[in-house]
């Protein structure tokens, strides 16, 4: 049967005719992606001129060129050592926007490090090692064997990945309608069996652990050589826009003032082990992480300990996206119950039984990080590696465990619990310093007399009995360097332990919860109707959630000195979560906390902090509390911490455990996952070698016609300009994926995630004749709004619109901005508000208008501007029953254009309600003009109420329009006119910038007459909540005096 591509995209179809329906898609990625290719191509042809690097240095699409070719490459021209790195390179080009990199930062400059990552030969690319089976043979007549064609394969893969049992595999395949297709398999075992002999990656095996005392039942050790993990992750072509191998140092600018970190490759950890390793070599920076999680459904109990791994070197936004599947499961470490009177000593028993495993399993790492070993990149290169642990996943209690201290005792300083309050950070615990301990008790007691041997270790230097530590040998690594802080547990659960129990304590259980009931509701955020003293079962994203509205819940209720403390640690959590953090963003964090330390006594005075029984505790022996000691130390060595979360490696337990856990027969629980594991591994390599192959890649071409890895036209070559060769280049991710077809998703999931700023620009540049205007989907430099095609009332008398939304005004204002739109040449709105020049029975040019009750909005990332975030819902809805005054949402509008949301901050911005969202219809025969025929928007202005903040000006008696000191809001009220009504405007829809969060001040006891429909009508002074949103954070903590 023949087949039928896409020329541009391989993407097969059943006839030639939807194939050129496709071809004429004029917003399909396909067309989008072969005019930015078009583009590109004659870019090439144009004179080129030698300019700086344009990148931002953390936007891993242009930063794996900069730092990932080395000196002397077969991959790419000779990089200098230092460059510059600027952001108007590609001003004058005429590539769509996805593509272009916009940031507000200034220039970089960029420092890499000398005689880093040379490329020592050709090794094995992911297809050689395809090509190596022991089947590669009979795959030359059939490329899907042992299955007998792509469409058996598809069925066969969806079988071995769906959650049917063998017996209901077995009755599918019974079906006489399955019969009729034909399967060269006909049992689920039959199947298996075949999924068997597919290509593989890292092999599993196990070991039976003998142990000096007795245990319950035996144990054993499952695990898989890391370096063949690490080399499997390496081999994928999907990581090579992700991965890096040169250590570098970024700063803001050429005098090298101002340091900015990122990954672990911009930390002084991974520039110092390049330092001490062979010139040429490279530095692989190993991840683990283990937690104990149960396994068992519904009952059992039953436990089990995995070991992940991953690599440092690979960008931290990949890393963290559960659909990348970077990281691998290690090993599942044993769980010994030993038998032993002593229940103390059974602990220590079960922590050296951990150290020796972890010690077994990662031997063949501590060899590569003292000697080396050859590994080949994504495209084949061999590079000499070492792999030195970089970072090590784990919560509060493993941490100890790991570091060899007991309990009550800090694992990255000499710390003890009495000293966990301290204003400063303790002396690092350092490998050498706890080596030393180890060899003083050694020198005195036996390790094997373990009461005696225990006793000395807790006594004299708070260890925790373990004798011989798995990191004591393992060369470059240090756990006062690889403990790093974990924001999920270090700073997440740490707040809803203790920053909300002295919240709810101080405010009081009903009020706390009748102010968390009564806040304004917003689409996508959770809202807590019964409020949050009595939550159960709180997760990760609960704590997140609370964190959002906690300061201005109680700002109003607590002392003084209670709100700053409470609030210092709020800043200090969102400060150190940003995903790039220099110098004086290092100085912020270390003010914030020793803010924190100067008002903690007022938690202690207000009797806030109690344990379980309610009794008040006076004193700061919690362990969470001594590790934020140790972030920006760690943010300095090691990168930025929120890329050390254990978001990622819980939610790995799920996929790399749990799930195939449950999968089983609940009956030896470690081999089945060891299997299902196995298969799994083999079906995602087969489906992407099988769709490489089936797509004509080859991944040594390019290396003799020498492709330049910035030239994203290069990535593909053809005869035709609109086709794609039989035998194709590949030099980025990015091409490999779009020009793909597997049978299942590669990475990712079959949704495409929303970027109406691509869509802006695809029905900008290519409408339709049914396509209405003004567009739907239009764009400001950082800001893409969204409506749907049809308003919720298409035609509506202008009276009837401002009785419906109780707007006596409408009327005057469509007057009035009429008028200025006439006799201005700017098509803006410069100031909300202000005297209302025309009256209620103003004649209009038209009769009706076009209302939407909502809005969608998507911004960029404060930080990194190439990166789009998810869109926000707005409401402008009417009264209903639901909401008896109307859901009207606030927001950020900008009033002068020079001020560029989100980094001037509320400068040239203002607060607004927004009450109706419309365009004006114009009548039969009236001649619509340019500036009117836009969609548009009726806001409620709130002003700033000034404040004296010291903090910012230096002046203990200046007053301006400043956050309130204590709680570091800005406080709004609602601008009236002189006859107390609301004072509003019109504006166009493109002046809106961001969602804002409102929060009444409550005072001492909220108002039992506020209701979350209210709350926004009632209340008379509001907290602007810099916390609602954490690049929301950013902009509204940009603050000048």
């Amino acid at each position: 049967m023949p087949q039928f591509r896409c020329p541009r995209c391989k993407k097969k179809f059943k006839n030639q005719a939807t194939v050129l329906k496709h071809m004429n898609q004029p917003r399909s990625w396909c067309r989008t992606r072969y005019e930015y290719l078009l583009a590109i191509s004659l870019l090439k042809q144009q004179p080129t001129q030698q300019q700086p690097i344009s990148t931002n240095p953390s936007d891993p699409a242009h930063l794996s060129d900069v730092f990932s070719n080395p000196p002397n490459s077969m991959y790419d021209h000779v990089p200098e050592n230092e460059v510059d790195v600027t952001m108007d390179d590609f001003s004058n080009t005429s590539l769509p926007d996805p593509w272009r990199n916009e940031s507000n930062h200034k220039p970089y400059h960029i420092t890499e490090h000398l005689g880093a990552s040379h490329i020592f030969g050709m090794g094995q690319t992911f297809m050689d090692k395809f090509d190596s089976d022991q089947y590669a043979p009979r795959r030359e007549q059939n490329l899907y064997y042992p299955f007998a064609s792509r469409d058996e394969w598809e069925f066969a893969s969806y079988l071995l990945r769906s959650s049917l049992s063998m017996g209901a595999v077995d009755q599918l395949l019974r079906l006489e309608l399955v019969k009729g297709l034909g399967l060269s398999f006909r049992t689920a075992k039959d199947l298996r069996s075949r999924a068997e002999i597919l290509p593989g990656g890292p092999q599993w095996k196990s070991k039976a652990w003998k142990t000096v005392y007795p245990t319950k039942k035996k144990i054993a050790l499952y695990y898989r050589d890391p370096l063949e993990c690490i080399q499997s992750l390496l081999h994928s072509p999907l990581i090579k826009d992700h991965v890096k191998f040169k250590p570098f140092q970024i700063f803001r600018t050429a005098e090298k003032v101002m340091r900015v970190y990122t990954e672990w490759l911009s930390g002084e950890a991974a520039w110092n082990i390049q330092s001490q390793i062979p010139a040429g070599a490279t530095a692989l920076g190993t991840i683990l992480s283990s937690d104990k999680t149960n396994i068992s459904a519904m009952t059992g109990n039953r436990e089990a300990h995995p070991l992940l791994i991953s690599l440092a070197n690979l960008d931290m936004d990949f890393r963290m996206k559960v659909s990348n599947h970077a990281f691998l499961l290690l090993a599942i470490l044993p769980i010994p119950k030993f038998i032993h009177r002593n229940k103390r000593l059974r602990g220590v028993l079960a922590d050296r039984v951990f150290h020796e495993c972890l010690d077994f399993v990662t031997k063949p790492l501590k060899i590569a990080a003292q000697i080396g070993i050859m590994m080949s990149d994504p495209l084949g290169g061999q590079r000499l590696c070492y792999t030195p642990l970089a970072g090590y996943i784990v919560d509060t209690p493993e941490s100890a465990l790991i570091a060899g201290v007991g309990g009550k005792t800090s694992s990255v300083t000499m710390a003890s619990y009495k000293q966990f309050g301290d204003s400063f950070r303790h002396e690092p615990r350092t490998a050498s310093t706890t080596i030393a301990q180890l060899h003083s008790l050694e020198e005195k007691v036996d390790p094997w007399d373990l009461q005696a041997y225990f006793k000395a270790a807790k006594e004299t230097f708070r260890l925790n009995g373990v004798h011989r530590p798995f990191w004591r040998d393992w060369p470059l690594s240090d756990p006062s360097d690889f403990l790093t802080p974990e924001p999920l547990h270090h700073w997440h659960k740490q707040f809803w332990d203790h920053d909300a129990k002295w919240c709810i304590k101080a405010v009081g259980d009903a009020e706390i919860d009748f102010r968390f009931s009564v806040l304004h509701p917003h689409t996508g955020f959770r809202h807590f109707k019964e409020g949050i003293s009595a939550l159960k079962q709180v997760t990760g994203r609960e704590h997140r959630d609370v964190q959002r509205y906690i300061i201005p819940v109680i700002a109003d209720a607590v002392p003084k000195d209670f709100l700053i403390a409470v609030r210092a640690l709020m800043d200090f959590r969102y400060l150190a979560q940003a995903p790039e953090i220099d110098d004086a963003l290092c100085a912020q964090i270390e003010s914030a906390l020793q803010e924190f330390h100067a008002h903690k006594d007022a938690i202690l005075v207000a009797k806030a902090r109690c344990g379980e029984k309610g009794i008040p505790i006076e004193n700061w022996h919690i362990p969470k509390l001594e590790f934020l000691q140790s972030v920006v130390r760690s943010i300095c060595t090691s990168g930025v911490p929120i890329q050390w979360s254990a978001d990622r490696t819980e939610n790995a337990h799920i996929t790399e455990l749990k799930v195939p856990a449950r999968s089983g027969n609940n009956q030896n629980y470690e081999p089945q996952i060891c299997r299902y594991l196995d298969r799994a591994d083999k079906c995602r390599v087969f489906n992407l070698a099988t769709a490489v192959r089936d797509a004509g890649f080859d991944f040594r071409a390019r290396f003799g016609n020498h492709v330049d890895d910035d030239d994203d036209a290069a990535s593909t070559t053809s005869n035709d300009s609109e086709g794609l060769g039989e035998t194709q280049e590949f030099t980025k991710t990015s091409t490999i994926l779009e020009n793909l077809d597997p049978v299942f998703p590669l990475t990712g999931t079959t949704r495409n995630a929303v970027n109406y700023f691509v869509r802006a620009d695809s029905v900008s540049k290519h409408p339709y004749p049914t396509m209405p205007t003004p567009l739907r989907t239009f764009v400001t430099p950082q800001v893409a709004i969204h409506l749907k095609r049809d308003p919720k009332f298409k035609r509506m008398l202008v009276d009837d619109a401002a009785q419906l939304f109780n707007l006596p005004d409408f009327r005057p204002a469509l007057h009035d901005y009429i008028t200025k739109m006439e006799t201005n040449s700017s098509s803006r709105i410069s100031s909300i508000g202000g005297r209302r020049f025309a009256t209620k029975d103003s004649t209009l040019p038209f009769t009706h208008v076009e209302i939407w009750t909502k809005l969608q909005v998507q911004s960029k990332a404060y930080h990194h501007p190439h990166n789009v975030l998810p869109p926000q819902t707005v409401n402008a809805a009417p009264p209903s029953t639901k909401w008896p005054l109307g859901q009207y949402d606030t927001v950020i509008a900008n009033t002068e254009p020079a001020r560029e949301w989100p980094f001037s901050g509320m400068s040239g911005h203002h607060v607004v309600q927004l009450r109706i969202i419309f365009r004006i219809a114009p009548p039969s025969g009236w001649q619509h003009p340019l500036k009117l025929d836009r969609f548009l928007a009726y806001v409620q202005r709130f002003d700033i109420v000034p404040q004296v903040n010291q903090k910012v000006t230096d002046s203990p008696t200046l007053r301006g329009l400043y956050p309130e000191p204590l709680a570091g809001m800005y406080i709004v009220k609602r601008a009236r006119r002189t006859n107390k009504d609301a004072m509003g405007d019109i504006i166009p829809l493109d002046q809106l910038r961001a969602l804002v969060e409102l929060t009444p001040q409550f005072g001492k006891k909220a108002d039992r007459r506020f209701e979350k429909t209210n709350n926004l009508e009632y209340g008379t002074e509001y907290w602007v909540d810099k916390y609602f949103d954490k690049e929301l954070f950013f902009a509204l903590n940009n603050i000048k005096a």
